[in-house]
């Protein structure tokens, strides 16, 4: 059994299909086939069986799957290790973030932290909620910014690293929008343009409404912060989202008006596996965000 034969493998099994297998592995349909072939011979069982223009594991090919991805994602971490070892200032980060933070936030903080180790390599992994905790807790990455912070999840650990502000954002003819601030139930009867279900911003703006005594009426659903205030822009409805997001240049955009009652806030949190060992180089990682946060706080730069 080759370590090539389990890559083909769990790429075929990831994409369910042989030609996009080869394709994202950079290798001819054929040696793809022959070395799944050569693996089920090896085996003795079928890992595939054929539904459709796709594959679908079989039963024991499921159960072998899971095997093999741990095993790769184990050696994957090891050789990680062997070159931290040899030059603990490179290696790479693999680091989730919900797409809020994608913007502005995860842009400044790697550029600055690559001012200090400037061989590290990052890859980046944006998702909802649900599947950033499943990302961690998978290894699919060593750290991921959460929100919020899963505060009893024995699973997980972290830190709060900031607490931020939600703001309304009202079209910018909205009768409310050159006001410095209001209350949430002035806008009880308009429309919302909300995050999906799944992102961590909805259920925080749901229970915001229903504590100012209303239950939002929903007009749009989306899963990107730019099309969430673009369609508030264009006049489509009004929506909260975090004081974070409002950095952008394009010229349409909504106004931005200050929530007091409630004051809507949200956590964001760094977490890593409880029960895994950080690499060296995501443990550095990991102690530049939280001095950068705490000398955010303090309004002081880092490292003084």
């Amino acid at each position: 059994m080759e370590l090539r034969q389990l890559q083909y493998f769990l790429k075929v099994a990831q994409k369910e299909h042989v030609t996009r297998a080869a394709e994202e592995l950079h290798v001819a349909q054929s040696a793809v086939s022959r070395q799944i072939h050569q693996l089920e011979q090896e085996l003795g069982v079928d890992l595939f069986m054929q539904k459709g223009r796709n594959l679908q594991l079989t039963p024991v090919g499921q159960l072998f799957c899971k095997r093999v991805d741990s095993i790769l994602k184990e050696l994957e971490h090891s050789v990680n290790e062997v070159h931290e070892f040899l030059d603990p200032e490179r290696g790479e980060i693999r680091i989730g973030f919900p797409h809020s933070l994608g913007t502005h936030l995860i842009p400044t903080i790697v550029a600055e932290f690559r001012q200090h180790y400037p061989h590290v390599k990052f890859r980046f992994k944006q998702g909802s909620y649900p599947s950033l905790i499943k990302d961690v807790l998978s290894g699919e990455v060593d750290l991921t910014f959460i929100s919020p912070f899963p505060e009893n999840d024995e699973h997980v650990s972290g830190d709060i690293v900031m607490t931020e502000e939600l703001f309304a954002i009202l079209p910018q003819n909205h009768q409310l929008a050159g006001e410095s601030e209001i209350r949430l139930e002035q806008l009880q009867n308009e429309k919302f343009v909300l995050f999906s279900q799944g992102y961590s911003l909805r259920p925080i703006v749901w229970q915001a409404c229903l504590q100012a005594g209303f239950q939002p009426q929903i007009a749009f659903e989306g899963g990107e912060t730019d099309t969430i205030r673009g369609l508030v822009a264009a006049g489509m409805g009004v929506s909260l989202l975090p004081e974070m997001a409002f950095y952008q240049t394009n010229p349409l955009q909504p106004a931005q008006v200050r929530v007091v009652e409630p004051a809507v806030t949200r956590t964001v949190g760094l977490i890593y596996r409880t029960d895994s060992k950080l690499p060296l180089v995501a443990r550095s990682f990991r102690t530049f965000l939280i001095s950068y946060f705490k000398a955010r706080q303090n309004n002081t730069p880092v490292g003084s």
